[in-house]
């Protein structure tokens, strides 16, 4: 369709919008020459985000609502079959139906090993097409997983409009793109840009296309080259900052293209090296004007940062093993291979959210005359003590119950230790990742074993866990 009659089609689709639903049969009659339904359909399909438009079942396009999106969060059980195929159709397509065994199998797996090696090693990692079909073996599905609870997580607390705009800064082979359009399917109209410049952008457009509701556009620029257009309500970074030389200065060069109610979402592995240093990003960001860290690690003093490790990271339940993970595995008979050596089904991450609108998830700011801050921790030794602090981990511990807590005050780890559980305590072991807990009478000692402070929460102590979302 030339230019001339999709302007005819967008102009009555604006001035129809708001009177009925749009009806492609109905809107080839405001077009000169009357074009085939479809291609109107194609053109509103295309103009959807810009219209705040979404196409119904009964194929006419109705305006998006002005409310946030409310989306139930749910645990994510398994890869979904149809990508899985998806990615097997890629593997058949390069190596044959047998691709997991053979030579092509041998080198799939050394390949993964070595991907492995070099995050261990903190090396950066060359993609080219063997590289980027290795990589969506493993990691497909469990960057899948942390994308959508990251993104629920968003949802629940209102953050998502109905038309939505993402950012997605090295796309990599589209894990994080599959699980937010998942979980967006049926309930928002997406743009969604992908900036990726190696050969993991062929894998990407091979698994996250476009379609009712969604239009997805893949940028093979570096972060660093690529000039953002416009504002996003979603600019993720995911797994990707501890791939860059400056992650720092390439994380700044995309806050002014956050919308201003936008969100900026860091998301890294939960090994030590790369969850730090996603904290490191974060603080730097932080001192920047206008960025507010809203989660998980919320600043409950006001003008304090933590400066302890920050290695902390949420856990979820382990995914079905997915079928092309449990193949290349079983097929390995080399001496040095491990059972499971190639499954990849845990989701254990660490992230942060920033935004510019001031918003953190929790609300609170704590009484000074009653809680002591983290930061004065060393005039509190063998004292029992008042805090409130944030959960930042599931269980960590082998004997008790122990927990990294944190409220944003901290220059050294702290833990809190469940030595005797009670009713009046049990709110430590059943709050979430990332909840408000008031603990009153904690006993604060130091661990030296571990250069960490420890609260050890018994029988006198109390816990509150505050509902804050």
């Amino acid at each position: 369709m030339n230019a001339d009659r999709r302007r005819q089609v967008l102009d009555a689709a604006r001035y129809l919008r708001e009177v009925r639903p749009l009806d492609p049969e109905e809107l080839c009659e405001y077009v000169e020459g009357r074009p085939h339904p479809a291609v109107v359909r194609q053109v509103l399909r295309e103009a959807a985000y810009d219209l705040r438009i979404r196409e119904r079942e009964d194929g006419t396009f109705a305006p998006v609502e002005d409310d946030p999106l409310d989306l139930p969060v749910g645990e994510i059980r398994r890869f979904p079959r149809s990508h899985e195929r998806r990615l097997e159709d890629l593997l058949v397509e390069r190596y044959g139906a047998r691709w997991h065994a053979g030579g092509s199998g041998d080198r799939l797996r050394a390949t993964i090993r070595r991907i492995k090696d070099e995050y261990y090693r903190q090396r950066p990692v060359e993609y080219d097409e063997e590289t980027a079909l290795a990589y969506a073996i493993y990691h497909l599905p469990d960057y899948y997983a942390v994308a959508g609870y990251v993104a629920a997580d968003l949802a629940r607390d209102g953050l998502l409009p109905r038309a939505v705009r993402v950012l997605d800064v090295g796309a990599g082979v589209g894990g994080p793109a599959l699980g937010l359009l998942d979980l967006l399917a049926g309930e928002a109209v997406v743009e969604y840009h992908a900036v990726e410049p190696s050969a993991a952008a062929d894998v990407f457009e091979r698994l996250v296309e476009s379609g009712p509701n969604r239009r997805v556009t893949v940028h093979r620029e570096t972060a660093e080259a690529f000039e953002p257009a416009g504002e996003y309500d979603l600019t993720l970074f995911a797994n990707v900052w501890s791939e860059l030389d400056d992650p720092e200065a390439v994380a700044r060069r995309y806050v002014e293209s956050v919308a201003e109610d936008g969100t900026i979402v860091g998301i890294a592995p939960a090994d030590k090296n790369t969850a730090i240093g996603l904290r490191e990003v974060e603080r730097a960001l932080e001192r920047d004007p206008g960025l507010t860290v809203y989660a998980p690690e919320v600043r409950l003093w006001p003008g304090r940062t933590p400066s302890d490790r920050g290695w902390s990271f949420d856990a979820e339940p382990d995914l079905a093993v997915p079928d092309v993970q449990r193949r290349l595995d079983d097929a390995a008979t080399d001496a040095e291979h491990d059972p499971g050596e190639f499954v990849n089904a845990d989701v254990q991450y660490a992230y942060t959210l920033l935004r510019r609108d001031g918003r953190r998830a929790i609300d609170f700011a704590p009484d000074a005359s009653r809680f002591a801050r983290m930061a004065d921790a060393e005039d509190h030794v063998t004292e029992r003590i008042d805090l409130a602090a944030i959960k930042l981990s599931r269980d960590l511990g082998r004997n008790n119950p122990l927990f990294k807590i944190g409220d944003g005050s901290e220059a050294v780890d702290h833990y809190a230790v469940l030595t005797r559980e009670s009713t009046l305590n049990r709110d430590l072991r059943r709050a979430d990742y990332g909840d408000l807990l008031l603990i009153e009478n904690g006993l604060l000692l130091w661990n030296d074993d571990e250069r960490a402070y420890n609260l050890v929460v018994d029988g006198e102590t109390v816990v509150d866990a505050v509902p804050t979302r």
